[in-house]
């Protein structure tokens, strides 16, 4: 997982662009999550994930096939970021009708992405 792309808002619009592979999306929340890989002994380390996470998920879970993963990635998103999408990269979101489960986890995925980032930079 050390080749992962930089968290930066190119990266969030290949999530939503879909240029980037499922497990790659994963990988992603899952490292700034707190979740590493040791494979010297094939296991998750999640010592340095949020208790709330770790929990409830002591290996990371896979954001795109699990609905209430999902839903409590996106509760996890502060307020004031809900709409970074929207407001900070323009998303204009999917058409109706247009789009999938697996999209909207995505964005999703994009989103707290993009809201970890913001709390790392703020302006």
């Amino acid at each position: 997982m050390s080749n992962l792309p930089p968290l930066n808002t190119d990266t969030i619009w290949e999530i939503i662009k879909d240029k980037i592979d499922d497990a790659t999306v994963n990988q992603l929340v899952w490292h700034y999550l707190g979740y590493r890989y040791n494979s010297t002994t094939d296991k998750w380390d999640n010592h340095e994930v949020l208790p709330e996470w770790r929990d409830e998920y002591p290996e990371p879970p896979n954001f795109l096939d699990s609905r209430p993963a999902t839903m409590k990635l996106t509760r996890s998103i502060p307020k004031e970021y809900k709409q970074g999408l929207k407001e900070k990269l323009g998303f204009k979101g999917y058409k109706i009708g247009e789009f999938t489960p697996r999209e909207t986890r995505r964005a999703t995925a994009a989103n707290w992405l993009l809201s970890y980032w913001q709390q790392q930079h703020p302006e």
